[in-house]
């Protein structure tokens, strides 16, 4: 990467247009021939420079800006400008700008989003503009989409209603796409659905530019939605759709309803599940404890929670277990306590994880409300997953009660943003006594112990979507189904660097995310065109998957 490419493009576009088209725009980086070709002469500075000498300014001007947000708005005026230096350069340094563009950073530009506001492809679908959402399509000039992200910005992380503020996270989540899976950045297409916010703050700012009004619910929300998906039919037959950051009430709903319609999946609920029970996998066997035989606490029943037990019970019937004896090994807590027979409200996503009267008939417990503390000193856990967005549940009472218990103790605080971790790495370790295997939801820096670094494991989704979406893209998928998911989980798992040294993380490192996400596409359109769901037979996979990786080189453009 970062060499001009030999291959000629010819466009139609010049002078100030082929500036102003991110797509396009080579910047400082048109040969002389190109800037006579196109019209641009004296609207760049004379220099004519090269690739490398571009990266490097990026990467001086990045350097200077002092926080994340800053770093954040630095990156994202450079992809509105030039999207081929943009890729060049994060290619360069995966590791120091992936947590600027994704979490945990992302979710303070969201916060902030109608204060840095910058130009960005994508759609902005207000609930005024319903009846209107046909037209709003037609306006898009892209017409080669092959994959949204789309979100009503409800849950934003573990930051809440942030309005239309939640457009970062399409943003941010399409341009990994192209990073780790090869899609092209012009066939991308975020979408924001701006149903209105119960942020009062939001509400309140003078600078907020998305709806001001409540939220809406009820028929008039599914209505919208549903205008939404006819249109994306319309307009993109055969797109990838992934739902991102929708609130407990809409997600799983969501999901239910349309992933047998178009090509969709639910990135919180699936992708989540996925590269969690990955990670249990390694674990298990890095602990020589047969996933088949584990206890799992989860502390969160929300979609994230409830889609991660729904993952593991894959697993564990894959692995032999019937779907009762399955659901009977995983406890879900939720803020009312323990998911059992005695609870009075359990939504219908938490039903087939209710545990029954008998599981619980020697528990030395009085109370209505089953904590997890409960949890772990009666059925004794060997593993433990937060998704509550609470910082600090996971307590040193919790967490020795674990250690008293197992050798390895598995322990999982997959909340984000980093505040909103269960605990952090350090306190695992020293109320573990550096027993425990640890994976988290932010990034967090590796831990000394003992003399010791241990690096530790982001369960990062960007280890599953790209793949998973390449991999469905290429065999023309007509749907996403569990099966390809669970043929994710095992291809990430079978790349852990864990598993011959156990300093290392549980995933591979950032820079190999790519090659990562290669294999695991692989591995998912093998198992889509077994499942009877490709359009294309497996002979032709690799084939297919080659076509459609896109490397972000300058073309050498003509008229």
């Amino acid at each position: 990467m970062g060499i001009v490419s030999e291959k000629k493009v010819k466009i139609a576009k010049r002078g100030s247009a082929v500036l102003n088209s991110s797509l396009l725009n080579k910047g400082t980086a048109f040969t002389q021939e190109e800037r006579d070709l196109l019209g641009l002469n004296g609207l760049l500075p004379p220099v004519v420079a090269t690739v490398e000498e571009q990266i490097q300014r990026c990467y001086h001007n990045f350097s200077q800006k002092r926080t994340p947000l800053e770093k954040y708005e630095n990156l994202v005026g450079l992809m509105s400008r030039n999207e081929l230096l943009f890729y060049q350069f994060i290619a360069r340094y995966p590791a120091e700008v992936l947590p600027i563009i994704y979490t945990p950073t992302v979710g303070d530009a969201a916060v902030q989003y109608s204060r840095i506001y910058f130009h960005q492809r994508g759609l902005y679908l207000s609930y005024p503009l319903k009846g209107k959402i046909d037209e709003c399509f037609s306006n898009y000039s892209i017409k080669d989409v092959e994959v949204i992200v789309v979100t009503d910005g409800e849950r934003i992380l573990g930051l809440g209603d942030q309005g239309i503020g939640g457009m970062t996270i399409p943003i941010g989540k399409l341009s990994l796409y192209t990073l780790f899976g090869g899609v092209h950045p012009g066939r991308t297409l975020p979408i924001i659905l701006d149903v209105g916010t119960n942020n009062q703050e939001l509400l309140n700012d003078p600078f907020y530019l998305g709806w001001r009004h409540p939220r809406i619910t009820g028929n008039e929300y599914d209505a919208f939605v549903e205008e939404f998906i006819r249109c994306v039919k319309k307009h993109f037959p055969g797109v990838l759709l992934q739902w991102e950051d929708f609130g407990r009430n809409n997600a799983r709903r969501l999901l239910d309803k349309y992933r047998d319609q178009l090509l969709s999946f639910n990135d919180d609920i699936q992708g989540t599940a996925s590269v969690a029970a990955a990670a249990l996998l390694t674990a298990c066997e890095m602990s020589h404890q047969p996933l088949k035989d584990a206890r799992i606490a989860i502390m969160g029943g929300g979609s994230a929670g409830t889609g991660i037990a729904e993952m593991i019970v894959h697993a564990l019937v894959e692995a032999g277990l019937t779907s009762e004896e399955a659901h009977k090994r995983i406890y879900l807590v939720d803020i009312d306590g323990l998911i059992y027979f005695g609870s009075k409200h359990v939504l219908d996503m938490q039903k087939p994880f209710v545990q029954p009267r008998e599981n619980l008939t020697n528990w030395k417990t009085q109370a209505s409300h089953i904590s997890l503390l409960d949890v772990v000193t009666n059925a004794k856990p060997n593993i433990i997953i937060g998704v509550c967005g609470q910082g600090g549940v996971f307590t040193r009472e919790i967490v020795e009660e674990m250690a008293r218990h197992h050798k390895r103790p598995i322990i999982f605080p997959l909340s984000n943003p980093t505040t909103k971790a269960e605990c952090t790495p350090d306190e695992i370790f020293e109320w573990t006594s550096g027993k425990a295997i640890v994976a988290t939801g932010s990034p967090f820096a590796p831990v000394i112990y003992q003399g010791k670094t241990y690096a530790i494991s982001q369960c990062n989704n960007v280890y599953i979507f790209p793949g998973l979406g390449m991999g469905a893209l290429a065999v023309k998928a007509t749907r996403i189904t569990d099966g390809m998911f669970l043929a994710a989980m095992h291809a990430l798992a079978s790349q852990s660097p864990a598993l011959k040294d156990p300093t290392a993380p549980l995933f591979p490192r950032i820079e190999g995310v790519r090659a990562a996400s290669l294999k695991i596409a692989h591995a998912v359109a093998k198992k889509a065109c077994a499942e009877g769901v490709a359009k294309i037979k497996e002979s032709q996979i690799d084939e297919a998957i080659s076509e459609r990786v896109w490397e972000p080189r300058y073309p050498h453009y003509t008229v």
